[in-house]
């Protein structure tokens, strides 16, 4: 099956494994595609248990925020059957894409998951054109995965740059998603 959803590069989709999201880069690179996960997150664990995940296509920077650092509801979650084994997406993605999903490589840190297209489907596209406010949430909120694990001051003034970009050029759900992002932060760097 060829993926044409995916293009090449580093694609950002929300990931679901059973009724789990989190935001992932997927990897695309002369046809090969693959995921770098934190070793003993909810995502990796279930990928390698159940050797399934579900990339969504969703243009909502808070449902970015929100699953890097919490959990959706499970009215969140559509139960999708490939053959015979279900699979959740997200209930509002525009479009989604099952992946068979393989651990290639474990380190310490991570590990590298080789993926395999099962299915994918459009649900309702629309035109989304290029909004530096939201990529730069994207960006933030990557940042800010990292940060809280280690407190790196260089990732802090990165957090700060793409804040300040999402502020300038973001609309109103760009400036919420911020306010809950720099809430996460603030609660989890308190501990």
């Amino acid at each position: 099956m060829a993926v044409g959803l995916l293009t090449e590069g580093i694609n950002e989709v929300i990931a679901t494994t059973d009724h789990n999201a989190a935001p992932m880069g997927i990897i695309n690179r002369n046809g090969s595609l693959h995921m770098v996960l934190f070793r003993g997150s909810h995502t990796a664990r279930n990928i390698a248990r159940d050797r399934r995940v579900v990339a969504n296509f969703v243009f909502d920077p808070v449902i970015y925020v929100k699953t890097a650092f919490g959990d959706l509801p499970f009215d969140a979650f559509v139960s999708e059957d490939i053959d015979g084994t279900a699979v959740f997406r997200l209930r509002d993605a525009e479009a989604w894409a099952a992946f068979a999903a393989d651990v290639e490589r474990s380190g310490d840190e991570s590990i590298v998951v080789r993926l395999s297209p099962l299915k994918e489907e459009v649900l309702g596209l629309r035109l989304h054109p290029v909004n530096r406010g939201f990529a730069s949430i994207v960006e933030a909120t990557v940042h800010a995965t990292r940060y809280v694990r280690n407190r790196d001051p260089w990732l802090g003034r990165l957090i700060e740059h793409h804040s300040g970009l999402a502020r300038k050029c973001g609309g109103a759900r760009e400036r919420e998603a911020l306010e809950l992002l720099e809430g996460y932060i603030a609660d989890l760097t308190r501990e």
